[in-house]
């Protein structure tokens, strides 16, 4: 899917904007950015559904200090974020990638890209079922 330069931008824009969003905890603008059939992909769980991407982005930022891009790169349709987050004890921060694709502006998949180890003890608090 080709997309033009401006489109990659937007794209590029409200990926961070999505991760400052949840930062900040703005639930509300979290989904916003989320299409209905959003899915996110990370090392310990698969989902599928806006609801349910909602719901895990708002049980981590629960345990999100903060958040440095360190690189990011937009073609077409898909984003690419290199960034350390800053954690609550125990973890304390992490680096990882995530790859997103758009339609239409908005994110349709999240894959993340991170060591899962520190995080198997809070996995049920991230990915509960509402």
């Amino acid at each position: 899917m080709s997309t033009t330069a401006n489109e990659e931008k937007q794209n590029l824009t409200t990926a961070i904007s999505y991760y400052q969003a949840m930062v900040n905890r703005d639930y509300e603008k979290i989904g916003y950015y989320l299409g209905q059939d959003a899915r996110l992909i990370s090392p310990l769980s698969e989902i599928t559904g806006k609801k349910n991407v909602i719901n895990a982005a708002n049980n981590f930022a629960k345990m999100l200090k903060s958040i440095d891009i360190k690189s990011s790169f937009a073609k077409d349709n898909q984003v690419i974020l290199v960034y350390n987050m800053h954690l609550q004890e125990p973890i304390n921060s992490l680096k990882a990638v995530t790859l997103m694709s758009f339609k239409k502006a908005v994110i349709t998949k999240i894959e993340l890209f991170y060591d899962a180890r520190p995080f198997e003890s809070f996995k049920n608090k991230i990915f509960t079922k509402n």
